[in-house]
């Protein structure tokens, strides 16, 4: 099989102009590109199909390598049905743009320019996890590196059987402190 060179190159073209009109702020422009690039997908599809052969309807007396491939043709039909929902899409939003602000360009506004500002770095996502993931880790003796019988919560030792009630379902476990406050 030998490559149509027309055929690659108006691809090409098409690809490359389908793009830098998808880059653009207007919506016309981006509704262009969609087009361009449906169609250069129609068009690569179509080259990859090979010659065009016989039609796909059965005889004996033909070689059954002859017939044409009915797949890129049924690719290129299935394309032609999306690529025209999609522009049926594109249009309504055009048309809606235009009807509430009589323009078709969009525009940056303050949030777009405050996300585009900010670090990718977070804090809270890149953070390094501990080994200990429960609510409730238990208290370590730092001088023995042993646990204590007990938990750590909000400043305070509280047992460990204590905590554990806590854990189960349905729990009642409500007794008032010294400093004030619930459990």
């Amino acid at each position: 099989m030998s490559v149509n060179l027309t055929l690659l190159t108006v691809m090409g073209a098409l690809y490359a102009c389908g793009i830098y009109l998808i880059l653009e702020r207007s919506l016309t422009r981006v509704l262009l590109g969609l087009m361009m690039l449906a169609n250069a997908t129609n068009l690569l599809i179509l080259a990859t199909g090979g010659y065009a052969g016989l039609a796909p309807i059965f005889n004996r007396d033909t070689d059954p390598r002859d017939y044409n491939d009915p797949l890129p043709q049924a690719l290129i039909l299935t394309s032609i049905v999306i690529s025209f929902a999609v522009t049926a899409f594109m249009l309504g939003i055009i048309y809606r743009t235009w009807v509430l602000g009589r323009q078709d360009e969009i525009q940056d506004d303050a949030e777009d320019r405050r996300v585009a500002g900010t670090p990718s770095f977070d804090a809270e996502d890149d953070s390094i996890v501990p080994v200990e993931t429960s609510e409730f880790p238990l208290a370590m003796d730092a001088a023995a590196g042993t646990s204590t019988a007990g938990v750590l919560a909000g400043g305070r030792l509280i047992p460990a059987e204590a905590a554990a009630a806590e854990e189960r379902p349905g729990s009642q476990n409500l007794t008032q402190h010294p400093e004030g406050g619930g459990a």
